[in-house]
């Protein structure tokens, strides 16, 4: 009748801990890191990361988003890197999604780049270079348009430090 056949184990019990609740009301400025699982309902200007993300219907976070599995009800502005993203019919997202599984119900909002990746979590390193890298050409190839169009203009003698500029590259 009582017998000890159905050992716990205390390991497993750990694996199982209940999930970090954020409540509505709370506003987080920094970043949140955690193992296991997190469920957000308030406001958090920072990068989330976590085994299993919630973000609840009334959420914003501000920020990158690092998890194995997301479920989204509410706001994202910033990047999601995950092994599986689910966007409900009220998610509101303003970033590039990468990940391997996707799923976006009927009303969710995107504003960004789908893109599958292998292993969305471990690429932080290498889109960051390749986005610095992006944006410098980008920044310098704009630099030369303007200084064209104003020596072209003659606005160049208006703007001394454009002339210089356009004389240089010239």
């Amino acid at each position: 009748m009582f017998s000890s056949s159905k050992k716990t184990n205390p390991q497993a019990a750990a694996k199982q801990a209940p999930p970090s609740i954020l409540s509505a009301g709370l506003t987080v400025n920094g970043d949140l890191n955690s193992d296991g699982e997190v469920q957000i309902d308030c406001l958090v200007n920072g990068d989330v990361t976590a085994a299993r993300l919630a973000i609840g219907e009334n959420a914003k976070v501000v920020g990158e988003v690092v998890a194995e599995h997301v479920l989204i009800r509410g706001e994202v502005i910033g990047r999601i890197r995950a092994k599986s993203v689910e966007l409900d019919k009220t998610a509101k997202v303003r970033g590039d999604i990468w990940h391997e599984l996707l799923s976006i119900a009927a009303g969710a909002k995107i504003e960004g780049l789908c893109k599958f990746a292998e292993n969305p979590r471990e690429m932080v390193a290498k889109l960051s270079v390749v986005a610095s890298a992006d944006a410098k050409d980008e920044t310098e190839k704009t630099v030369q348009k303007a200084i064209k169009g104003a020596a072209e203009t003659g606005l160049s003698g208006a703007l001394p430090g454009l002339a210089r500029a356009a004389t240089a590259t010239s």
